[in-house]
């Protein structure tokens, strides 16, 4: 090797000093995504679904008399838990998707836009690890964010409603503290769900700088798909549609637990996850972001 390509050849660098700048870059873009103004409001609005859903119907079943009603809402008046995921049911086909296509969107797009993606591309971590990085962020917030609308819902719930054992939808009784776990574990597979949608995201934004363009493509495709899942002559498509298994999670609201609509519904937000993420890769490590 001459002297000029030795010149040329990148420094080698320590692996504890590119995990210190991989966590560094994390922990910056992660303190980016959940104190941005927007992102904050978004997380206010999700919050308050809960509120105007059990608002609503303790107004409702306050004018009404014993079993009138749809039936859904009454297992909400019987243990205010149930608040919790009605409302995770209620947010996760538009809501949800929707915050996390705006934060999934502006990724990459809004660096481009702004110019400062060529910058980042200077310190040492690669394009492979900055994209790694932007979608572990992402995912965060959208964790976040099903935890802020499942833990309104549990303290809405308990302030509007009675509280106490939970009848299943299998008929058979959990204690309150299981049901929290219960709770937890659903909004853990909404997250699961965003995750699909982070990844998704993230490739549109690699496509685009504009970053209004990659949120609202973002927004349609989930809605598309949706749409697609809805038609009964594409149902040989059902399997493999991002949304068709978004609400398995009922199956943890049975005793035993359903574990087999939940762990398929996992490998195809999983697949989907692969896919985009692969696309992503590719568009973004073959990208010009020096002119």
């Amino acid at each position: 090797m001459s002297s000029a390509e030795v010149l040329a050849a990148p420094p080698m660098r320590a692996p504890r000093f590119v995990a210190a700048t991989d966590l560094r870059l994390l922990g910056s873009e992660l303190r980016l995504v959940l104190t941005r103004r927007r992102n904050l409001v978004m997380l206010g609005v999700l919050a308050l679904a809960p509120v105007l859903i059990g608002v609503a119907i303790d107004l409702t079943t306050a004018e009404t008399g014993p079993g009138e009603g749809p039936p859904f809402f009454a297992g909400i008046t019987r243990n205010g838990l149930f608040l919790a995921f009605t409302a995770l049911t209620a947010a996760l086909p538009i809501f949800l998707p929707l915050a996390v296509s705006v934060v999934s969107g502006e990724s990459i797009a809004g660096e481009a836009s702004l110019g400062t993606l060529r910058y980042l591309l200077v310190t040492p971590v690669s394009r492979t690890r900055l994209l790694a990085v932007k979608y572990v962020s992402i995912v965060v917030y959208g964790a976040v964010a099903a935890l802020v609308v499942g833990v309104s819902g549990v303290l809405v719930g308990a302030v509007l409603f009675p509280v106490g054992d939970l009848q299943l939808l299998s008929g058979t009784s959990i204690s309150y503290a299981e049901g929290l776990l219960r709770t937890l574990l659903v909004a853990g597979y909404v997250s699961v769900a965003l995750a699909a949608v982070a990844a998704i995201g993230l490739f549109i934004s690699t496509l685009t700088e504009v970053p209004v363009a990659a949120m609202s493509s973002t927004a349609i495709v989930v809605i598309v798909i949706q749409i697609l899942d809805s038609i009964p002559q594409l149902a040989l498509l059902d399997d493999w549609l991002l949304t068709h298994h978004w609400f398995a999670f009922g199956d943890l609201l049975r005793d035993p637990v359903a574990t087999d609509g939940i762990l398929l519904g996992i490998a195809v937000q999983g697949g989907w996850v692969v896919v985009m993420l692969g696309l992503a890769w590719a568009r973004l490590t073959t990208k010009d972001v020096t002119s």
